[in-house]
């Protein structure tokens, strides 16, 4: 396994600042934003496609820091009922693709999307419950009509062009547990998988070293993000893990996320990391950072630091013992 960092906390640097502050703390991988909620502040894939200079120096810039990149990743609602934002964020995916493409890098990281519940609709409709029926419809409209559609298209393309697509399992897009990414890669083909990040799971009251031994059945863990949620178990006894509260009023929310370790110990992230490597996942472990708690330079410090201590970083070796 590899320690990574997904650049979008440093977005306030250029590209070769962030790449020197994460070499000099020993990072291995960088994960980089380019298009859709993480932005662009370090990659612009209509840049770096149609200029090889840039791209040129876009690929020193990560080699003389011994940085590898682990994914590209480009966030966004590809399947919006509104067109021009869906076009917007598909714009954006494609790009990323196509740039993860000559670079040499595996994956691309994204969300499943949320489309309308009908075709009549403007915003986005999470359904999170078959009661009554009207739910029941609009799930087979978005899954049927609009989402297994679309991604068979774009695993196709990412197929010719050797990338794998990685899906957050993300509350309030279609895919956002085990069942509902396993079902997606069913329906659209193996290019499909899981950008695994347990902080979303854990508010749901999932247990992450089960999902990763469920989707390590199947193959279908693409990336890992390092990300930790906190419940505040006197917010979600009274109301529950549903919250709409604002991210930013810490005190009322039933969870809020943290840096590696500020959830959970070291017991309960080796236990993940275990499991990972019983799944043969041994790619990059991408410390993402979204600790309302501290800056993003804490956070990031605290969370290589912990990381560092519970990473499988060498070969298994021989069993000599049996």
């Amino acid at each position: 396994m590899k320690l990574g960092v997904l650049s979008v906390v440093l977005g306030d640097m250029p590209l070769e600042k962030a790449c020197e502050f994460l070499h000099e703390r020993g990072v291995q991988m960088i994960e980089i934003g380019c298009g859709g909620h993480p932005g662009k502040a370090h990659c612009d894939p209509e840049i770096l496609l149609n200029d090889e200079g840039k791209l040129k120096e876009f690929k020193e810039t990560i080699a003389k820091n011994e940085l590898q990149i682990s994914a590209l990743s480009a966030h966004g609602n590809m399947v919006h009922p509104v067109k021009e934002i869906a076009d917007s964020f598909d714009k954006d995916l494609t790009n990323a693709i196509l740039l993860a493409e000559k670079l040499g890098v595996p994956v691309v990281n994204t969300f499943s999307g949320c489309p309308g519940g009908s075709p009549e609709d403007k915003t986005p409709n999470w359904v999170t419950c078959s009661w009554p029926e009207d739910y029941l419809h609009a799930l087979e409209y978005q899954w049927n009509e609009v989402l297994i559609p679309y991604w068979k298209k774009k695993a196709a393309f990412a197929r010719e062009h050797g990338i794998k697509i990685a899906l957050e399992l993300h509350p309030g897009f279609c895919v956002y547990n085990t069942k509902t990414l396993l079902r997606l890669r069913e329906a659209a083909g193996p290019e499909i998988g899981a950008n695994f990040d347990p902080s979303h799971l854990i508010w749901q009251g999932m247990d992450p070293s089960a999902c990763i031994r469920e989707l390590g059945k199947h193959g279908a863990i693409f990336h890992f993000h390092a990300k930790d949620t906190k419940i505040d178990s006197l917010n979600c006894n009274v109301n529950g893990v549903l919250d709409t509260t604002h991210y930013g009023d810490e005190i009322n929310r039933s969870w809020i996320f943290r840096s590696v370790g500020y959830g959970h110990g070291e017991e309960y992230w080796k236990a993940m990391i275990s499991e990972l490597r019983l799944a043969g996942y041994d790619y990059a472990i991408s410390i993402e950072h979204e600790d309302s708690l501290m800056t993003g330079a804490e956070g990031l410090n605290k969370a290589i630091k912990f990381l560092q201590n519970v990473l499988i970083y060498e070969e298994r070796g021989e069993m000599f013992w049996a």
